[in-house]
């Protein structure tokens, strides 16, 4: 149950960043995850969109499985976190470490006792909604 609340909480907090761009409904951020938008635009113009933003997860907080659209690439700034990539085992990242993500691939994560600050990038079809909970 708790990881599926925070699946829909990143899920509501990237619909948030969309929301600051005029592109959807206004959504409610949840505690435990909090995205500040960076930049949001067309690449190339057309069907993809980049949406780059800072993702602060609160200490040992779980962010459930889920899925994006297109790629994610990622760059640990503060704290550190455990991630799982579809059914590859864990592995650790720690502040100047990055990961990538490929596209539809379902992923979890679990920030450690400091939480954890993230530079986010995802390449994603617009109209399709950022995160979408995975089983």
């Amino acid at each position: 149950m708790l990881k599926t609340s925070i699946v829909l909480a990143a899920a509501l907090a990237i619909a948030s960043v969309a929301y600051a761009q005029g592109q959807m409904a206004p959504v409610t951020q949840t505690p435990g995850l909090k995205r500040i938008p960076l930049q949001h635009f067309d690449v190339p113009p057309g069907s993809r969109e980049t949406v780059q933003v800072i993702a602060e997860i609160a200490p040992n907080t779980d962010v459930a499985r889920h899925t994006h659209p297109g790629p994610e690439t990622d760059y640990v700034l503060e704290g550190g976190l455990t991630l799982t990539v579809g059914n590859e085992p864990p592995k650790d990242y720690k502040a100047g470490d990055s990961f990538y993500i490929p596209a539809e691939t379902p992923h979890a994560a679990k920030s450690g006792a400091n939480g954890a600050k993230v530079l986010a990038t995802y390449i994603v079809e617009k109209g399709k909604p950022l995160a979408t909970p995975a089983p």
